[in-house]
């Protein structure tokens, strides 16, 4: 067998095995904070049944995890409910790196601006898959929140203090929502402040309607009056803004598809080239054609950034 075709398929299975690393760790089903938490709160497992982990990946999690940029790295995971340890989303990242730029390699004649080309979409891959979970937690807990306090509201009409609809809100609710209340119910049975376990929430969950909620019981709690009445009032408010926010989402998507469209095309169109044909691109950066290819790959740059930035401030409406 020809060892080009050998090492295509190689990387295609890496790639493969690579993604369905991601799947697995990304669906399991107890995240970190809950596993620390439940050495507490739960019978203890048996030794069999806990993870093991090498020795490198404990020194890299220690190391990160003691910094600051460890610790922002650690808030980005939660937000995105990812299981992952920021040693291992940094092996993760170095991985996903080395692998597109040996594919981009292969396929560009193994050239190195083709690794670089890779590399660089490697780059931007995770980041990009952290970003987009984020969103679709929020837009989910948000779109919960409403029947949570609802739910909230009713208890506490019943006789429940604060802490017990939190609870309830814990079991009753579907996730990401009743994840992120039994953290906080968690918490406070350790006997964090209900002010700090909460802040904690706010901070996984950065969500305005959330703050709302949060401002609303940690007043309630200092001055006092009727959390119910008041929940009920905000439950009513965030359902009018999700419905306008639905509305505006609907309306401004075309918008907003069509500029990262656009924005990308260009970028995708001279990747292809210098995959296909890269002596045509090499025209830009010849002696002969210097400074005009230059010149023009810049003009082009700005003239899509301009453009990217401007159909993106159209698209964004605040409510």
């Amino acid at each position: 067998m020809d060892p080009i075709t050998i090492l295509f398929i190689g990387g295609g299975l890496i790639l493969v095995l690579l993604i369905v690393g991601v799947v697995v760790s990304a669906t399991s089903k107890r995240a970190d904070l809950e596993e620390r938490l439940g050495k507490y709160l739960e019978e203890e497992k048996p030794q069999a049944q806990k993870p093991e982990t090498s020795a490198l990946t404990d020194w890299v999690n220690k190391r990160v995890e003691k910094s600051s940029w460890g610790e922002r790295l650690s808030k980005e995971l939660a937000r995105a409910d990812l299981k992952f340890k920021p040693g291992e989303y940094i092996a993760l990242y170095v991985i996903v790196v080395i692998v597109m730029a040996g594919i981009a390699y292969l396929l560009g004649g193994r050239e190195a601006i083709s690794a670089g080309i890779g590399a660089v979409v490697g780059l931007f891959l995770p980041n990009m898959y952290l970003k987009q979970q984020q969103r679709r937690r929020l837009i989910r807990f948000n779109d919960q929140l409403p029947d949570m306090l609802n739910l909230m509201v009713n208890g506490l009409r019943a006789g429940y203090s604060t802490l017990q609809a939190m609870e309830a809100v814990s079991k009753e609710m579907p996730p990401p929502l009743c994840d992120e209340f039994r953290r906080v119910v968690q918490e406070i049975q350790l006997g964090i402040p209900m002010e700090r376990a909460l802040d904690n929430l706010l901070r996984r969950i950065p969500s305005e309607d959330l703050d709302f909620v949060v401002t609303a019981i940690n007043v309630q709690r200092e001055v006092g009056g009727n959390l119910a009445e008041i929940l009920d009032v905000i439950s009513y408010t965030i359902r009018e803004r999700i419905r306008i926010k639905g509305e505006i989402r609907v309306l401004t998507s075309q918008v907003m598809y069509s500029g990262r469209l656009l924005s990308l095309m260009p970028i995708g169109l001279i990747c292809i080239l210098w995959f296909l044909n890269p002596s045509y691109i090499r025209e830009f950066f010849a002696p002969e054609n210097s400074p005009c290819g230059w010149i023009a790959l810049g003009v082009a740059a700005v003239m899509i950034g301009l453009g990217y930035f401007t159909m993106t401030r159209i698209a964004n409406i605040e409510v």
